[in-house]
């Protein structure tokens, strides 16, 4: 099958390569020449420009675009001109779910299909495959199946789960239709939302463990210092990568997570290349906003995005009220180091 890609970073180039693998036909075009010749050079289709893009691909067409959030409404008020009835505009980015139902009513009056598809798989997708999130309408989503028969990791990646015989079904393969529009993106939202919590449970796990010879760590009797009641209980020296290999062998909190976890520690257990600087894309907010709207309790979730927020500084005028509070009521100074 043939099929466009426009944006060609991290995500949407492995993409091309897993579907010229299985033998489609892909159409490139970025804004980077050097992104599209290195997929040219591997036998995709290059575009030298948007018009020349359209122009290479065959009615009706399948156009990818795999675009940070805030430039996918640009790069559609780009194309929509140029889109013909039947042709299918499929959103492969992180986009919110509203945006979607908008887009998807506005192309709809056009005759032009809209797909949005939430990708999960980052950049071991390539070898390991892409978990498919899919919003639209169903005669679009048909026609795309090939596609997403491609990218998908297949059901060989999972044992099947106790009580599912026969046929798989396209979630065991690794991709599914959720819904109309915007429901591709709503639980590819929600599956980042949980990925906040699950890896800020991770952070704090491996964090206390660090911490669990602080009552080998001389420290001073004064006001401001909270005095530890029973030091020669926490004197573990404990090696944290290797707590990391351990609990992916046959323990409940094993995962993929977890793994990544133990590679990230194996080389450097002091993590000296990072600075604690957490970004958040947007996703974990519209799933506190969707928890909020729709009155459902997720707690765990809203208290990690607003971790992130706190590991980029936005809760240090806060603190710094805090301990004036304390110095202004009890004469408290700022304890230094």
């Amino acid at each position: 099958m043939q099929i466009g890609m426009i944006g060609l970073g991290r995500m949407g180039a492995n993409m091309v390569r897993r579907l010229q693998r299985a033998g489609h036909q892909c159409v490139v075009f970025d804004r980077s020449t050097e992104a599209v010749q290195a997929l040219a050079k591997e036998g995709a289709v290059a575009a030298e420009s948007i018009q020349d893009f359209m122009d290479k691909l065959e009615t009706p067409r399948a156009v990818w675009l795999m675009l940070p959030a805030a430039v996918v409404d640009a790069s559609i008020a780009e194309l929509t001109p140029l889109l013909g009835a039947d042709d299918v505009l499929i959103d492969g980015g992180n986009s919110y779910y509203k945006d979607d139902i908008l887009r998807a009513r506005a192309l709809s009056a056009r005759a032009i299909h809209y797909v949005d598809v939430g990708v999960s798989g980052g950049v071991w997708g390539l070898e390991r495959g892409y978990c498919l999130m899919i919003g639209g309408d169903q005669t679009a989503v048909s026609r795309l199946q090939p596609i997403f028969v491609s990218l998908a990791p297949g059901v060989e990646t999972a044992a099947r789960t106790d009580g599912r015989t026969g046929t798989p079904s396209s979630a065991e393969m690794g991709y599914l239709h959720c819904g109309v529009a915007g429901a591709g993106h709503f639980v590819k939202m929600v599956h980042n939302g949980i990925e906040y919590g699950l890896m800020a449970a991770y952070a704090e796990g491996f964090n206390l463990l660090r911490h669990a010879n602080v009552g080998a760590v001389e420290r001073q009797a004064d006001a401001e210092t909270t005095p530890l009641r029973e030091p020669d209980t926490l004197r573990f020296d404990i090696d944290v990568a290797e707590v990391a290999e351990l609990w992916r062998r046959g323990s409940v909190v094993g995962s993929w997570l977890l793994d990544l976890t133990a590679h990230a520690l194996q080389g450097d257990a002091d993590l000296s290349n990072f600075s604690g600087r957490v970004s958040d894309s947007g996703e974990g907010r519209w799933t506190s906003i969707a928890a909020i709207e729709s009155g459902t309790p997720a707690p765990v979730l809203t208290a990690a995005l607003f971790n992130r927020f706190s590991s980029r500084g936005e809760a240090d005028y806060a603190d710094k009220l805090l301990s004036a509070l304390r110095f202004e009521f009890g004469g408290h100074n700022e304890k230094q180091g």
